[in-house]
């Protein structure tokens, strides 16, 4: 089965072909064409990611990256194709909300053939709305132009999956397993009892958390995105020895459950630095100090559901499980005081927003998929959740 998958939920236009062989969870898969294209410089200027600018770039670069992926994976041939007048009104339709793409996407179809394509997987949800509908409406274009069915899918499975995903496929994990999701848009812990069966136990109460690690950069001058500038910093910092300039709460650490609170820290930063002229040295001793409450925090929080639900697997994902320093304490942690639980980062090319992901989790909800004719109360949903 070759899978076209579609992401948009962000700043990110992901599209790529992947092959899969045999059923869910056991397939094998072969990523046969990944075309991105980041949108960082053009938010930088922001300081963060502007829902109308990224929903602009989504509509001009969805037709050229979905040429880049099928030439990649050699399913794009050139043949002059006539649209019917019916098919061109449809697509129109579609794609009114837009500009541009509508035009752009029927240029396309008009100098291709229909590829060999099984399966369309994209985003639904969660996400920015504006740009999720992009992705979404061009999904439903395909479609109905190629006649393949869609299957819609959840950004957060997608993560949950491209965390254990391999070269060849999914290993056998032991459940239960405790996914730990962290990005710029969630901070949540989701005990999984088997493959799909999710259950949220915990998530952030205000900031997610790489949220508050492009906030706090911002504070300290550092650009946008912050969340690797704070830990090429904080890296430094322990590299020279630095003396602590600050000392910041752990907020929430005992509080006996599986909620988070970042904005207190933010706020907590703020203050800590406020009116002081600080040195390079200074900035990044901040950024340890402040990368360290996160980490603790998090690994504290995780530690203590293990115990609770008898876990015997952690499946860390989202963008922010490519910081080094998250990375290399939980491995140690768990190698040295767990050594029965198994624990999972995705690749870091996997880390952040994807398409590979997305077909991963299309694969894995197939008996979800429709054809254009029942599509049509197929939504976006900025807040859809996991569990």
């Amino acid at each position: 089965m070759r899978i076209l998958s579609i992401e948009t939920s962000c700043d990110e236009t992901a599209i790529s072909v992947v092959e899969a062989t045999g059923t869910f969870p056991t397939a094998t898969y072969v990523v046969l064409g990944n075309s991105l294209f980041s949108q960082v410089d053009i938010h930088r200027e922001y300081g963060g990611v502007f829902p109308a600018v990224a929903k602009r770039e989504h509509a001009k670069t969805l037709t050229p990256m979905l040429e880049r992926a099928l030439t990649e994976a050699k399913l794009l041939q050139k043949e002059t194709t006539a649209l019917s007048e019916e098919t061109r009104s449809e697509l129109s339709t579609i794609l009114y909300r837009e500009p541009g793409l509508g035009e752009a996407l029927t240029t396309f179809l008009e100098q291709h053939t229909i590829p060999t394509i099984d399966l369309i997987a994209v985003t639904s949800g969660p996400g920015l709305e504006p740009a999720l509908w992009v992705g979404l409406n061009f999904a439903k274009a395909l479609a109905y132009a190629w006649n393949i069915p869609l299957v819609p899918t959840n950004h957060m499975e997608g993560h949950v999956l491209s965390s254990i995903f391999t070269e060849t496929g999914l290993p056998a994990i032991q459940f239960p397993a405790l996914a730990l999701l962290i990005s710029g848009g969630h901070t949540e812990l989701v005990l999984m009892r088997d493959w799909a069966l999710y259950e949220k136990i915990g998530e952030t109460r205000d900031d997610a958390v790489g949220e508050a690690f492009d906030k706090v950069a911002r504070m300290l001058g550092l650009p946008y995105p912050g969340g690797p500038e704070i830990g090429r910093r904080a890296q430094s910092a322990r590299e020279k020895n630095l003396p602590r300039l600050i000392t910041l709460p752990r907020p929430m650490i005992d509080s006996g459950n599986y909620e988070f609170s970042f904005s207190g820290l933010k706020t907590a930063v703020r203050y800590a630095i406020e009116g002081k002229d600080l040195s390079q040295d200074d900035v990044a001793s901040v950024a340890r100090e402040f990368e360290d409450s996160v980490t603790e925090v998090l690994l504290t929080k995780t530690r203590n559901a293990i115990d609770t639900y008898g876990v015997n697997t952690i499946i860390v994902g989202g963008g922010v499980s490519a910081n080094t320093h998250i990375r290399k304490t939980f491995t140690e942690y768990f190698h040295n005081e767990c050594p029965h639980v198994a624990v999972f980062f995705p690749p870091r090319h996997l880390s952040t927003d994807n398409s590979v992901m997305i077909a991963l989790a299309g694969h894995a909800r197939m008996q979800d998929a429709r054809r254009y004719d029942a599509l049509a109360d197929l939504k976006a949903d900025g807040n859809l959740s996991l569990a």
